[in-house]
């Protein structure tokens, strides 16, 4: 028995196992309204049917400026909310929870989709592009547009407009919001101090450059159901000398986890035209490894996060970590080793959907039958083609 396929409860749902479907932008709304469509539902259903504990929809954003390319999907109205809906069921039917990343892109947003046959650079205005606003005017990376600094004003609307969309995540049936604070956009934007040079309430010193991220959290708690998962993505660490680090994501988390945030995601990078972190398999979750230890101590309220006592009167954050986790016995060492609570299986399951049940065979879990959909279970694939079943037949001598 692995541990990555143990369940665990978080705040009031339970994930049937410990692997997560990271979201993964698919730039696939053609009609450019942010409505998702039949690609997402195929392309979420899939991975539900495939095994995840749970299946994160991709960054939406709360405003129709805040998206990354023209085609990605948004929760800022009805229109949207209701077309997630069938997708959401669909999910949750599959046996996993469903999930949606809530996002805006500051100055990252109007770029063209990061499909084959692009560029890679912001929209011209005169070809559908928009303005983008940021912290402070300042592009995270070169190759967007010029970029304007939001006002008050506006960053207040920013955070209504999060409140707003986890509202109507909750009415589509999702159990979890996941706040995009990594990856140099909005949120990211205001942490870092390469892209915020604020001198007012919102920048400068550590307090106030999170400032942002903090009300967020607040006014999404406030409108989201206690019994549903509360997340945020963070960059672990911009890898720039004098900027966002390890410890700073630490302070930030200790402070989030106070007001109610259930679950943390692990990531790095964003900001900065070259990447000059570490590479390699695995190579994040040294990240997640420094906020689960830099949070264990903290007491969470009943019903926050997960328990780590029989009678659920301890409980801790839910730490998850990402980044080239690929094989199944590295994936399970991070949990071994209790480096996180749950690994992200992103770019392996955009080629391979029913990674999980396939991880589960490779490490010899018998859970991967529980995993594979009824109406799979007359395939070749489940029988003498998985690899618990050749092993099985090479055991008692019979062919393949």
């Amino acid at each position: 028995m692995s541990l990555l396929f143990d369940p665990v409860t978080v705040s009031g749902l339970t994930l049937r196992n410990r692997l997560i479907l990271p979201p993964m932008c698919q730039y696939n709304v053609t009609a450019k309204d942010g409505v998702p469509g039949p690609w997402h539902l195929a392309h979420l259903g899939a991975r539900a049917t495939g095994g995840f504990g749970m299946v994160v929809a991709e960054a939406s954003s709360v405003l129709p400026e805040g998206r990354i390319s023209d085609q990605d999907t948004g929760l800022w109205n009805e229109a949207q909310r209701d077309a997630w809906a069938p997708i959401v069921d669909f999910i949750r039917s599959q046996g996993a929870v469903p999930a949606i990343q809530l996002a805006h892109a500051g100055s990252k947003a109007s770029t063209w989709p990061a499909h084959p046959g692009y560029p890679d650079e912001a929209i011209p205005l005169d070809e559908g592009g928009w303005e983008t606003a940021s912290p402070s005017g300042v592009p995270a990376v070169s190759a967007v547009g010029p970029t304007r600094e939001l006002s008050g004003a506006e960053i207040e609307q920013v955070i209504e407009a999060f409140a707003a969309s986890a509202r109507r995540a909750d009415e589509a049936g999702f159990g979890a919001v996941q706040i995009h604070g990594a990856h140099g956009y909005l949120i990211h934007q205001f942490l870092s101090p390469v892209t915020n040079r604020r001198t007012d309430e919102w920048g400068g010193s550590f307090e106030n450059r999170t400032r942002l991220a903090r009300r967020i959290v607040e006014a999404v708690r406030e409108v989201w159901p206690a019994e549903k998962i509360l997340g945020i993505r963070l960059s672990g660490s911009d890898w720039l000398e004098d900027s966002w680090g390890e410890q700073d994501t630490v302070r930030l988390v200790r402070e989030l986890t106070g007001l109610g945030l259930d679950w943390v995601d692990v990531s790095s990078g964003g900001i900065g035209d070259v990447y000059q972190g570490p590479k390699g398999p695995a190579y994040q979750v040294p990240l997640a490894d420094a906020v689960l230890a830099g949070t264990a101590d903290l007491a969470l309220a009943s019903g926050q996060g997960m328990p780590v006592s029989d009678d659920g009167a301890s409980r801790r954050l839910f730490v998850s970590a990402v980044g080239a986790i690929t094989d199944p016995e590295l994936a399970e060492s991070v949990l071994a080793e209790g480096r996180a609570d749950a690994v992200d299986i992103g770019r392996a399951a955009l080629v391979r959907p029913n990674w999980p049940v396939e991880a589960a065979q490779s490490l010899g879990d018998e859970r991967w039958r529980q995993l594979l959909a009824p109406a799979y279970h007359r395939g070749s694939w489940g029988r003498l083609s998985t690899p618990v079943r050749q092993r099985e037949a090479a055991a008692a001598g019979v062919a393949g």
